[in-house]
């Protein structure tokens, strides 16, 4: 018969001890350094994401800055009225939308087009040349990237007035007409950040068995029906939880670029929740009005993101929780 060591009864104890506990302090003391390292990002989100919740408070009050959020007056759902029946509510709700549906529809293509024209490329020199060219955008600061903006389509000093006087025509302020807003927004995201996003697409692309080419290839299949029958169905997944997160994002829009590029003569375009947010909490003080505007847009999200998976996942079974 085997003898069992000293230490054997002391393991049996240890695993049967462990057996007693919940699973998640099993699981905790199993990989306790590894949630050690954990810990510094818990400790970051819980400071600067979660705790600022209670700073949601503000939206139901008469927030007073003097008087702190304890000694404020509750009003409420007043805040939501007021901005739900003012006459900016409909303006900034319609721009937000149809800004980011023309991202959806313009700008949203363009990585996944990127990634599979990379994935095309058979020099790696020129590959990682025009990867790296297609990446920079994504590292100027808003602020320079406004700033070329503002010279490129400068009346007197353009590029683009420029090329419009050789064809004969008069030069054109586009960033005082309101009609040109949306569409030089757009244009301008997709030049900052269409290389950028199409790394995930082309790493998706990476992860595509290559036997599936060479069994297309020996099936006589070219390479615009391998990438019809082999590279966008390897896609569909990543595409999937990509739409669905920008669905989820329908009604955010950063406010820093239109703050950079806007002018009060095209508010009626370029206006929407994020700088209403801001000119209401930062250049008028109005932090209740802010807040209850913030939390609305982070309510409706929400719904969006949860609705929008329930039907991925219903009609494709790629959804993201």
């Amino acid at each position: 018969m085997k003898l069992l060591s000293a230490a054997e009864p002391a393991g049996l104890r240890e695993q049967a001890s462990k057996k007693r506990l919940h699973p998640v302090l099993v699981s905790i003391m199993t990989d306790k350094y590894l949630y050690l390292m954990l810990a510094p990002f818990l400790v970051y989100y819980l400071i600067f994401y979660y705790k600022p919740f209670g700073g949601l408070a503000m939206a139901f009050q008469d927030y007073k800055p003097f008087l702190g959020i304890s000694g404020s007056r509750w009003v409420g759902l007043d805040n939501f009225m007021t901005f739900f029946n003012g006459p900016y509510f409909v303006r900034v709700v319609r721009n937000t939308v149809l800004i980011n549906l023309f991202n959806l529809i313009f700008a949203f293509p363009v990585p996944i087009i990127l990634a599979v024209l990379f994935n095309e490329v058979r020099s790696k020199l020129f590959r990682t040349t025009v990867q790296t060219i297609s990446y920079m955008p994504h590292f100027i600061s808003t602020v320079v990237i406004a700033g070329l903006v503002v010279n490129f389509l400068s009346p007197s000093s353009g590029i683009v007035n420029i090329f419009l006087g050789m064809l004969g025509h008069d030069p054109v302020y586009f960033l005082t007409k309101p009609e040109y807003f949306r569409a030089i927004y757009v244009i301008q995201g997709i030049w900052a950040g269409a290389g950028f996003g199409s790394i995930i697409y082309y790493s998706a692309l990476c992860s595509i068995d290559s036997e599936l080419y060479e069994a297309a290839t020996i099936d006589g299949a070219g390479r615009w029906k391998q990438t019809l029958h082999i590279t966008l169905p390897g896609l569909l997944p990543t595409i999937g939880i990509m739409l669905i997160l920008q669905i989820g994002n329908l009604m955010n829009l950063g406010y820093e670029m239109i703050i950079l590029l806007y002018l009060p003569v095209t508010y009626e375009t370029g206006d929407v929740i994020s700088t209403f947010v801001y000119r209401a909490g930062i250049e008028s003080a109005n932090y209740s009005m802010s807040t209850a505007v913030g939390l609305f847009n982070g309510v409706i999200s929400l719904v969006l993101v949860l609705t929008a998976n329930q039907i991925s996942k219903r009609i494709s079974n790629i959804n993201i929780f």
